[in-house]
């Protein structure tokens, strides 16, 4: 943490690997849209935990988009982090690439971004450190996240 309490961005992110297996797939091949929603719910909390160092819930998954398919075999990586800090709650940005290992083409399959919740031990909401963004790439990411808070906010 740094001296005002907030964590950086690089602090809490996350990158994840999985081989895919035919159990995770249709007869055809292709890997099941909920088995990604699945990594991607798990990889987001995983950044929202190191954030928060308490429980979180899922508490929204503002977007969620397939830009192509992944298929058996395929290695899906998955790149999360932390956009936006709230006082109890954290938008977490998700980046989905499938790489075929045979020939080293990598795609991006899917992008998403999920609002968690964190917890204290009662399992009522509690405050978390805010977000230190450093780099442009964090500012932009920020920025956007800022405005998908702004309408979620005039939905309710």
């Amino acid at each position: 943490m740094s001296e005002t309490g907030g964590k950086t961005v690089a602090q809490t992110s996350v990158t994840v690997a999985q081989i895919m297996q035919p159990h995770d797939a249709n007869p055809a091949g292709n890997v099941h849209g909920g088995q990604i929603m699945k990594m991607i719910d798990n990889a987001a909390g995983v950044v929202a935990m190191r954030h928060a160092r308490s429980s979180v819930v899922t508490a929204s998954i503002d977007r969620l988009d397939f830009h192509a398919p992944v298929y058996v075999g395929n290695l899906v990586v998955l790149k999360a982090s932390l956009n936006y800090v709230g006082r109890t709650s954290m938008e977490a940005g998700v980046r989905v690439e499938a790489e075929d290992m045979k020939t080293g083409e990598v795609r991006h399959t899917a992008s998403a971004y999920l609002t968690f919740v964190a917890l204290d031990k009662e399992g009522k909401p509690r405050e978390v450190p805010s977000l230190i963004p450093e780099t442009e790439e964090d500012i932009r990411r920020n920025k956007a996240a800022l405005a998908r808070y702004a309408e979620r906010r005039k939905l309710r």
